[in-house]
């Protein structure tokens, strides 16, 4: 079983034949203000709850959150890192646990857990962590490159 972590894509991936159950990949990143900033801006959502902390002191959360769909786009980086290049995204489910916040730094994990060498697919355990906290966990269904055409 390989434990793929980097900070950074490689270059390279996997093809499916390459893929084995229990293969991971990590992505790590700290959330900054800039970060929220941006994605509101770029999907136009400005809920007061991710950008005005005076709002946000007022409800259950005692301040600002990220955007839980910033969490949850992490994966798509960790994908592109293992299986990698390629590697197309059929659906993603979503479970968010807990929030995630300015400074926070968020790991976004997937392992295989399924392979289908027939329709050149796979399943990944997906998991957004800060610290020992699962802050987003799902499922991913992937089409995996192969080197058989």
């Amino acid at each position: 079983m390989d434990d793929v972590r980097h900070a950074i894509a490689p270059r390279q991936g996997y093809a499916l034949e390459d893929l084995v159950v229990g293969m991971t990949a990590s992505y790590f990143h700290t959330l900054t203000e800039a970060d929220v900033v941006d994605f509101a801006d770029l999907t136009g959502d400005h809920n007061p709850l991710h950008l005005d902390e005076a709002f946000a002191q007022k409800t259950r959360f005692k301040g600002r959150i990220a955007h839980g769909m910033l969490t949850a786009s992490f994966f798509s980086t960790v994908i592109a890192m293992m299986p990698g290049p390629g590697t197309i995204y059929l659906s993603q489910s979503l479970a968010f646990r807990a929030p995630v916040r300015i400074g926070d730094t968020v790991e976004a994990q997937v392992t295989v857990t399924e392979i289908d060498l027939v329709k050149k697919r796979a399943k990944l355990k997906a998991v957004c962590r800060v610290g020992d906290t699962d802050v987003i966990d799902g499922e991913a269904l992937v089409m995996v490159p192969s080197r058989k055409a």
